[in-house]
């Protein structure tokens, strides 16, 4: 939340600098989803993780949204990575510039050598779509060798041992008073 500074004149007016928008900063509406079941793609194309998105009406153009989560994400063999993004209805945002062969994302799950673990990215990205008309934040993954798959909320090796983990994945949005 931002902080305004009163001088020691509006102090004692108790009025707030015409610099500060009255309500700005307040969080207004909060919207989460949280996912709890597993999804895998070997797909070499980005593609939407089913259950991992949430929409949010923002109140006012000048409104914000802060999107913050998780992804429990694992990859498979040694040689395969698991790439994530994140989007505003069809467009990219949260994601790095892109040079030459390499891929622009917000995350990347290694694989591990065991093939048992997984890892947490994390998710956390100030947005201005600048609409009132419902917004859709979603993410979307996919498994740079085809072969083996990008996997949500379980690991690649998804044996029913009991040192082998699967775990939540959550999007929250957040609208912030502009």
């Amino acid at each position: 939340m931002a902080l305004s500074k009163i001088d020691g004149t509006n102090f004692i007016e108790g009025t707030v600098p015409s610099t500060v928008a009255p309500g700005a900063g307040k969080v207004l509406q909060v919207v989460s989803t949280t996912k709890t079941d597993t999804f895998t793609t070997t797909a070499t194309s980005f593609t939407d993780v089913t259950g991992l998105s949430v929409t949010i009406t923002p109140s006012s153009t000048s409104s914000k949204i802060y999107i913050t989560g998780s992804i429990f994400a694992s990859a498979g063999v040694v040689t395969n990575n698991a790439m994530f993004r994140m989007l505003r209805d069809a467009t990219v945002i949260n994601a790095g510039n892109s040079a030459g062969s390499r891929t622009s994302g917000m995350g990347v799950a290694q694989s591990a050598n065991d093939n048992f673990n997984g890892q947490f990215i994390a998710i956390a990205f100030l947005d201005s779509p600048s609409t009132t008309s419902a917004t859709t934040y979603k993410i979307q993954t996919f498994s740079n060798s085809g072969a083996n798959p990008s996997c949500v909320n379980r690991s690649f090796n998804d044996s029913d041992v009991n040192y082998v983990l699967r775990g939540t994945s959550t999007i929250t949005a957040f609208e912030i008073a502009g």
